[in-house]
This record gives C-alpha cells, structure tokens and sequence, in this order.
C-alpha cells in the first residue's frame, strides 16, 4: 500500500505543477481542465478536485487571480495546444520536480512582466 500512495501523491502532485503552469498563463479552471485532459490524458474531475483544494489553501491568490482573469483575453486553441505540450515536455524532462506552491509573489511576477515572453 505504501508504493501505491507514493504512486498518487506523485500523480497529484504533478497534477498540481500542470495547474501552476496553467495559472502562469492566465488558463481558466475549465480551459485547465480541458488542456490537461487533451493534452496530458488526466481526467477532469481529477483536474477540478486538485484545482478546488488549491482553492481552498490559496484563497487570496484565487480571489486575486480571478479578477485579473476576467480582464485578460482568452488565448487561441493553437497558443493553448503549443502552450500545454511545452508544459508536458518540459515537465517530463524534470525528474527531480518539486512541489510548487501556488502564491501570489508567483502571479504578481508574472503581472508585471513583460506579456510577450511567458514566465516559466
């Protein structure tokens, strides 16, 4: 039982560093969602639990996060595409990944950064 809990707190931790990444880029829960679910094989409902306990410890930076969002422009399903494949290969590059924490230093340096080159 111990390798099979290994197994999913690595899942969802992952699950988690794909939802960061999709933050960075300014994503909604459902354009997350739908990314990962076409583009990394992980099951909404998985995705939306993840994205809801992030939620729940980060609630400031959510708040945050959700009135900036609702003045950016949606990205293009060929950005998106580019985007979450990117994502993926560079995440199955990096075998010592660590936990990420979801903050708002995080959101805020990529607010104030210059919006043509992504923060990553």
């Amino acid at each position: 039982m111990g390798e099979s809990s290994n197994s999913s707190a690595s899942y969802i931790h992952m699950v988690q560093h794909l939802i960061e990444k999709c933050l960075i880029f300014h994503m909604s829960k459902e354009e997350c969602m739908e990314a990962l679910s076409k583009h990394a094989n992980i099951k909404p409902v998985i995705t939306s639990t993840v994205w809801n306990e992030l939620e729940k410890e980060n609630k400031e930076f959510f708040e945050d996060y959700a009135k900036a969002k609702s003045k950016d422009d949606r990205m293009s399903e060929e950005e998106t595409s580019q985007m979450i494949q990117k994502i993926i290969s560079d995440s199955s590059k990096d075998d010592n990944r660590k936990k990420l924490t979801v903050t708002s230093t995080l959101y805020d340096r990529r607010i104030h950064s210059d919006h043509s080159q992504p923060y990553v």
